[in-house]
């Protein structure tokens, strides 16, 4: 059964991702491959019976630009983010994903933003290309920890998001991503069922904080992240996009 799932897996990113493409190539900018991309996250969540559930504080931006700074612990996070946030948006990557037949090609394509984590005068001018995108009105997530947290608690945070967002002048949501260890810690292989719960917390408005400052600007950011990963408190939040591929 694994070894069916793997091969779905392998044709469903072949076939989406060539459609990817020749979208991209038809339609210059990347936002055409968004349905698509919404499409195949559906079917890599439907294969392994990972179901997503996503609450939105009050003010997430549904149209206007801005940084989604999340934590990271499973790779399944990436399709479920996918599937739930609510507006056009591009991703910053590790640059290895970029070497990934057709997948990776379709991403560079649509103007995701790949980072060099050894070279750190190009990750910097990766960064400037982001803060362009997001002058377009076009969001920006950012996995702040820069990998996948080994046993699910918060890593150190990079520096780079958050001087993006001071660079474009947009706010930061704070997004907490809990669930994804038990369903692919770091290292495993074997993928288990279960839900990632995703909570959108409420916009951290960017233009108090100077360059200088972005350490004060990191801290609260994180702590927003590290509430979410706790059960929910009185704050009311506005649920749930179901598994909609249309999104």
């Amino acid at each position: 059964m694994e070894l069916l799932r793997l091969l779905l897996l392998i044709l469903g990113t072949a076939l989406l991702g060539s459609l990817g493409i020749a979208v991209c190539l038809v339609v210059p900018g990347g936002s055409a491959l968004m349905p698509v991309a919404r499409l195949w996250s559906w079917l890599v969540m439907k294969n392994y019976r990972v179901r997503y559930r996503a609450e939105y504080a009050p003010g997430v931006p549904s149209s206007s630009a801005c940084v989604f700074v999340a934590n990271h612990q499973s790779q399944f996070e990436i399709p479920a983010l996918v599937l739930a946030l609510p507006v056009n948006f591009r991703m910053v990557a590790k640059r290895e994903l970029l070497y990934i037949p057709i997948f990776g090609w379709a991403l560079w394509l649509a103007g995701f933003v790949f980072i060099d984590r050894h070279d750190r005068g190009r990750a910097i001018r990766r960064l400037d290309r982001a803060a362009r995108t997001l002058r377009r009105g076009i969001s920006i997530v950012v996995f702040a920890e820069g990998t996948r947290s080994v046993d699910g608690r918060l890593l150190p945070f990079k520096k780079g998001a958050f001087v993006l967002a001071l660079q474009a002048g947009v706010p930061i949501v704070p997004v907490s991503l809990s669930g994804g260890h038990d369903i692919l810690p770091k290292g495993g292989l074997r993928v288990r069922p279960g839900t990632i719960e995703i909570r959108f917390g409420s916009p951290v408005d960017t233009s108090g904080y100077t360059f200088e400052a972005r350490d004060a600007l990191i801290a609260r950011v994180r702590q927003a992240i590290a509430a979410g990963l706790q059960p929910p408190e009185a704050a009311p939040l506005t649920r749930d996009r179901g598994e909609n591929p249309a999104g």
